[in-house]
């Protein structure tokens, strides 16, 4: 199948998704009715045992269980309690609760492992404290839109296991690989803040006032259900206790002991984490399914060897081909979800930077860390629908936009960071595994 004909399908797949048709369908048909056209109708034969295999995914089960931690995390008030305590902690730093919204979201992200619901929850209890001391909207929704796309990088993360499930690279080392890029990030979001504050301040309102030791110390108690579900998580990945989906597992239990702590558990709360649960599980495996019979069309059509001799003959070095691939992902952020983005293009994208000599483990935080640029990109930028979805002022959308530029700025001065300083990403799995 020549390269005409794979730009061909790509360039139609763009324009069905612009005339609104979900994304599962559309790789339904194009892998169906595509392979049938090209190889006849004996390729609905090798589709049967795929989507069987995908449905029986062992690590695939880890997806449900990590959303189901969030929402228990969620529902249980965790997440309120957790946002409190970081304000004590942080809002006598330059910009305020605007490091609480990042300082929150990275916590939350490190239990949780999406992205949404940590926009969604953090936003939810920041942007009314935000309002009332004063802070400018385009500060406040900027920092909630960018902090929760700290949900899909540092583990546990959903969009790392649905790499590692396509690539057939390790989970763990994927959840390892991504601590030190996401804490970086993190520190970046953050010394933005107060660089930015310095000239523009945060807030119209009062200074926040000075909080005593000795209520800083009783707060940090809230910051120990999210510490240990972390520990409990990556612990047992990382000293060979437990698989990924044992380990989320693991995670779920504990959350289920710190709600009944906190007398949560009702038939009412379990009714409203299980159905939030099953709905965006079934999304996400519908869409991981349909991206599978895509790929036998593109396996049997040899796209993968195609793109890669394709890609070849330009004679790009490694550092080129990276920075080709940001403008790339930049351009696809801004029409397709995060899902989307990997089923499509880590089949293809995977052997051409493989060929060229790129481990595996670091492309993967470089592919999630461009899914989190997506999220902030309009117009599809699910974090910026999300954070403008909570916020109660009735205010435009440009403000969410306006303001998550400049994290959007930064993400992409760290990838290219990482291109020429891979060892922050390769460092830390190299060690830990003795290489």
């Amino acid at each position: 199948m020549g390269v005409g004909v794979v730009f061909t399908g790509f360039f139609g797949m763009m324009g069905l998704l612009l005339m609104s048709f979900p994304i599962a369908v559309i790789m339904v048909v194009l892998g169906v009715i595509g392979g049938v056209l090209l190889y006849g109708w004996p390729l609905l034969n090798s589709m049967g045992p795929v989507i069987w295999g995908v449905q029986n995914e062992n690590i695939l089960t880890a997806v449900p269980l990590f959303i189901l931690l969030g929402e228990l995390l969620l529902r249980s008030g965790i997440a309120d309690r957790m946002y409190g305590a970081l304000a004590i902690w942080l809002n006598r730093l330059p910009g305020g609760l605007l490091h609480t919204n990042i300082g929150c979201c990275s916590l939350f992200a490190a239990t949780s492992g999406s992205s949404v619901a940590t926009a969604a929850t953090v936003g939810t209890v920041a942007l009314p404290n935000l309002k009332r001391r004063g802070y400018g909207s385009r500060q406040a929704l900027g920092s909630l839109a960018a902090g929760g796309t700290l949900g899909i990088l540092i583990p546990p993360s959903v969009n790392l296991l649905i790499y590692g499930s396509l690539a057939n690279e390790s989970i763990g080392q994927l959840f390892i690989a991504g601590i030190i890029p996401g804490i970086a990030l993190t520190l970046l979001f953050m010394v933005y803040i107060a660089s930015e504050s310095y000239f523009i301040p945060a807030s119209d309102g009062e200074e926040e006032a000075k909080v005593p030791l000795a209520m800083k110390l009783a707060a940090l108690k809230h910051l120990v259900p999210p510490a240990i579900i972390f520990a409990v998580v990556m612990g047992s990945i990382y000293f060979g206790i437990a698989t990924p989906t044992e380990s989320a597992a693991l995670g779920v239990v504990v959350a289920l002991a710190f709600a009944a702590r906190e007398g949560k558990l009702s038939l009412e709360f379990f009714d409203n984490c299980f159905r939030q649960t099953a709905k965006t599980t079934g999304m996400i495996l519908l869409i991981i399914t349909a991206a599978f019979m895509l790929n036998v069309t593109l396996a049997l059509g040899g796209i993968a060897q195609t793109m890669t001799a394709w890609v070849a003959s330009f004679g790009l070095a490694p550092w080129a081909l990276l920075m080709a691939l940001i403008v790339f992902y930049l351009f696809l952020g801004m029409f397709m979800d995060v899902l989307s983005m990997q089923v499509l293009t880590i089949p293809v994208a995977l052997p051409i930077v493989t060929a060229v000599g790129i481990d595996p483990i670091w492309f993967g935080i470089f592919i999630v860390l461009m899914c989190e640029l997506g999220m902030i990109t309009p117009p599809v930028g699910m974090n910026l629908y999300v954070v403008q979805g909570v916020r109660t002022d009735g205010g435009p959308f440009r403000d969410v936009v306006l303001g998550a530029i400049p994290y959007a700025l930064i993400m992409v001065l760290f990838t290219i960071l990482l291109i020429f300083v891979p060892q922050i990403v390769t460092w830390l799995p190299e060690t830990m595994s003795g290489r």
